[in-house]
């Protein structure tokens, strides 16, 4: 969420924010214009509030005294004065609460502002590679795809998934079942014991208020799932990670706060439809690791940099080829003001697809959540910058794992640092 202060002295610059996100400069122009207006409205309101609410003690008191003087005709006109007063005032507070209620709604709903060095773009055509790991794999044979690689080993069951639960679901047997349990322990290890993050075991199901403060809510509720009046199955770990210091005011001495979670995530896809049918690249429910971060302005691209690097090791050590992307402008997040995103190549597919997604939020979703700091030497606290990034998707990891490690015969290679999670298993077969 914006400041509307920002907005009320700089209102070319979320005009220009908004025109390098896609918006046509007239409607951005328009846009400001109205919240400028509307804070006006509350902002005078709020004014001849206070100057009734004056007057009206004010003249509480002259009434005491007037009677006391003998002074009747004044005080029944004092009287009257109170009795208008008390008419206009509740009138007037109802205008400032529509008013505020209006500019929050539609502060609510504008996207967060670009950082000056993310590239200006439509789609992700136009994002910005900068930097890759590793070689694509050479095969003797053509590549499988993942989907066919796990059914045919008798351990990937869509059908059985279909019939508990309908499309995008997934059944995992055996080994398989056994792989995924791997990677997902295997990537919270390594955040936990080599990249100093704190293990949180959160709930799945929040409340409307933390879904607002990480922005899933309201402009994307069709993409989310309902539990149940005011609550929600999480979209990702980034939700009740981040909304752990909603609310708050944390000392400099805590920052950076680094979290990571190990959940079930889930999605409605509502506007996915036809895109990624078959498989796991695009599921109503998957397991992700998630990262999450909480620092100073001062340190977000810095500690955004440090993250990144963190979802690229896990990816390393299992020897996926990957390269770094830098998303434009169109492509990026509602919430993020910049945003990297690390793609796989996948051999059965033949393309690259995104894995993990790392993001600096600024200040968007603290003023959203109210969260903020004391620094050091200031009086007055600050909000804090709040970071994101998946470190990484579970299930995109095994779709990478199986298309890159398999075999001619059929079966997949364990990835050596998966070997020990695996019990010792060092192929995977029917």
């Amino acid at each position: 969420m914006h400041d509307i202060k920002w907005i009320r002295e700089e209102p070319r610059g979320l005009v220009d924010a908004l025109v390098r996100r896609g918006t046509i400069e007239a409607e951005a122009q328009a846009l400001v214009d109205g919240l400028i207006a509307l804070d006006e409205r509350r902002r005078s309101g709020i004014g001849k509030l206070e100057e009734l609410q004056a007057r009206r003690n004010a003249a509480s008191k002259e009434i005491g005294a007037a009677k006391k003087d003998g002074q009747n005709d004044r005080a029944e006109a004092l009287m009257a004065e109170v009795a208008a007063l008390k008419t206009d005032i509740p009138a007037l507070e109802e205008d400032v609460k529509a008013a505020e209620a209006e500019l929050f709604e539609k502060l609510a709903a504008i996207p967060n502002a670009p950082l000056a060095e993310v590239p200006f773009g439509k789609d992700e055509h136009d994002n910005v590679e900068f930097t890759r790991f590793g070689e694509k794999r050479a095969y003797a044979f053509t590549p499988k795809q993942h989907f066919e690689i796990g059914e045919a080993l008798g351990q990937m069951d869509f059908e059985a998934a279909a019939k508990l639960s309908g499309a995008r679901f997934v059944v995992l047997k055996n080994r398989l079942a056994r792989l995924e349990r791997a990677i997902g322990q295997f990537f919270i290890d390594t955040h936990t014991t080599e990249h100093g993050y704190m293990e949180v075991a959160p709930p799945v199901l929040v409340r409307d208020e933390a879904m607002f403060g990480t922005a899933q809510l309201p402009k994307f509720r069709e993409d989310q799932f309902p539990a149940g009046e005011g609550f929600w199955l999480i979209p990702t770990a980034e939700v009740p990670l981040t909304n752990l210091v909603a609310q708050s005011i944390l000392s400099e001495e805590e920052l950076p706060l680094r979290l990571t979670a190990l959940t079930p995530c889930f999605r409605a896809e509502a506007g996915s439809a036809g895109r990624d049918t078959r498989g796991m690249i695009r599921q109503h429910q998957f397991n992700k690791v998630e990262m999450v971060s909480i620092t100073t302005p001062e340190k977000s691209l810095e500690e955004q940099e440090r993250m990144l690097a963190c979802a690229q090791a896990v990816l390393k050590k299992l020897d996926l080829h990957h390269r770094v992307v830098t998303l434009c402008t169109g492509d990026m997040g509602f919430a993020s003001a910049r945003t990297f995103d690390i793609e796989v190549w996948l051999p059965g597919q033949d393309a690259y697809r995104e894995i993990s997604s790392v993001s600096t939020c600024s200040d968007f979703q603290a003023r959203r959540m109210n969260a903020r700091y004391r620094p050091k030497d200031a009086k007055s606290p600050r909000f804090v910058h709040t970071l994101n990034g998946s470190g990484v998707a579970v299930g995109r990891a095994m779709v990478a794992i199986l298309e890159n490690y398999q075999n001619e015969d059929g079966s997949v290679t364990v990835p050596d640092v998966l070997v020990p999670y695996m019990g010792g298993l060092t192929k995977i077969e029917r």
